[in-house]
């Protein structure tokens, strides 16, 4: 495919330019969150951390019988 090689930024920054037009720059700045929130959990889950393996379950000592 030769139009992918003379791919500049002139062309990056008009897509940039339209894409703040679609979208707006608050609901931009949410989607970037959201999407560093997923590639966060993901490499979380590569390397096999999570939350939900840090906690510890509560201790049952204090019930009685």
């Amino acid at each position: 495919m030769p139009f992918v090689r003379d791919f500049g930024l002139p062309e990056l920054l008009i897509i940039l330019v339209i894409v703040v037009l679609l979208f707006g720059p608050g609901r931009l700045g949410k989607i970037a969150g959201e999407l560093g929130k997923g590639i966060r959990n993901f490499r979380e889950g590569l390397n096999g951390k999570s939350d939900d393996a840090a906690e510890t379950p509560p201790d049952n000592q204090d019930k009685k019988a």
